[in-house]
């Protein structure tokens, strides 16, 4: 036989007093005095009592869980950002239900229509790469569950999002790889829906501009962010008549593949070409020739403060209305050079 789960009920008749009074008394309510507070606490701690939580979620209009939808979680970009979102959800005491688009725009809208469904408090995303109409975000509203969107974000009216700001760490990397002599510079840039696609590129090409360097077409590719497709192209730069001596790739994984393209190819990383890339990820810090240089985008720091965001459009009500609707954290320049 199963026993039953102790209620507020059960305190009542054993003190032979109201449920009502019983449960202002558990929350401490003014209007209780002191001596009958402390009673019925202490048959609640004898009997084991424990708030139905779904009755609390119920009353309140909330369940005090935050919906999070990444790319994929084995990238290590997307678990340091989950630290930050956890950080922030736990100290303000919310349940975190973490989901993986896997970069499929299809899965992702099926994941924001499940999260609905189980009627999470508001919703943080990092957009997949292949994304190009976000409709379910935005029917969101109807159901006054806020969206935030970190790292990879759509230009949407109204949305609310935090980034990192690409444009002025890609001209101080072509600064660099100029100052190191290296003038030929090759750009391998990513899929065009994901938000900081263009800003690279913008930052390449003001960069050359900078330099006096001309732009040329065959130096600039694109990769769909897979390990064939970056050697393609990764394979159109090398071919060329007189190949680029420092190439600049979309992020740290790309680069890897880069990178274990051009030594099978016979090139010597950092002797015969040099690489510059972006994320800054610990996993560089390990190979013998990393890239010479990587930016920080501070995805810890970019969920963190997605998620404050997203818990102050949850209590606005209550608190006022969230801060900036874009907020941008500005990229940083790492040498890994000795």
């Amino acid at each position: 036989m199963v026993n039953k789960l102790p209620t507020i009920k059960e305190i009542a008749r054993r003190l032979n007093v109201s449920v009502s009074t019983v449960s202002r008394a558990l929350h401490d309510h003014p209007s209780i005095g002191l001596r009958t507070r402390m009673q019925v606490q202490q048959v609640a701690k004898e009997i084991n009592y424990e708030p139905n939580r779904a009755a609390i979620f119920f009353k309140q209009g909330k369940t005090f869980t935050l919906g999070v939808i990444i790319p994929n979680l084995q990238e290590q970009y997307f678990s340091i950002a989950i630290d930050g979102i956890e950080k922030q959800a736990i100290q303000n005491n919310y349940n975190v239900l973490i989901c993986q688009s896997h970069d499929d725009a299809k899965r992702e809208k099926q994941i924001v229509e499940t999260m609905r469904r189980n009627r999470v408090d508001g919703i943080i995303v990092s957009v997949s790469k292949n994304a190009s109409n976000y409709e379910h975000f935005l029917e969101l509203a109807k159901y006054n569950i806020p969206v935030v969107f970190f790292d990879r974000a759509p230009q949407l009216p109204g949305a609310y999002s935090v980034t990192c700001g690409l444009k002025s760490s890609t001209i101080a990397m072509v600064d660099l790889f100029v100052k190191k002599g290296l003038r030929r510079i090759g750009f391998i840039n990513g899929p065009g829906a994901i938000s900081l696609t263009q800003e690279r590129a913008d930052g390449y090409r003001e960069g050359l501009l900078k330099n006096n360097l001309k732009e040329e077409k065959e130096l600039i590719v694109q990769t769909d962010l897979t390990r064939p497709g970056t050697e393609k192209a990764m394979g159109k730069l090398l071919a060329l008549e007189k190949p680029p001596a420092a190439v600049i790739v979309f992020n740290d994984y790309v680069v890897l593949d880069a990178m274990r393209y051009a030594r099978k190819e016979g090139f010597e990383i950092n002797k015969d070409i040099f690489f510059g890339s972006y994320a800054n990820l610990p996993i560089t810090h390990y190979l013998d020739n990393p890239p010479m240089v990587s930016v920080e985008q501070f995805p810890f720091e970019q969920a963190e403060k997605a998620t404050e965001i997203l818990l102050q459009l949850i209590h606005k009500n209550e608190k006022g209305t969230a801060s900036s609707q874009q907020t941008i954290l500005e990229g940083e320049l790492v040498l890994h050079e000795e």
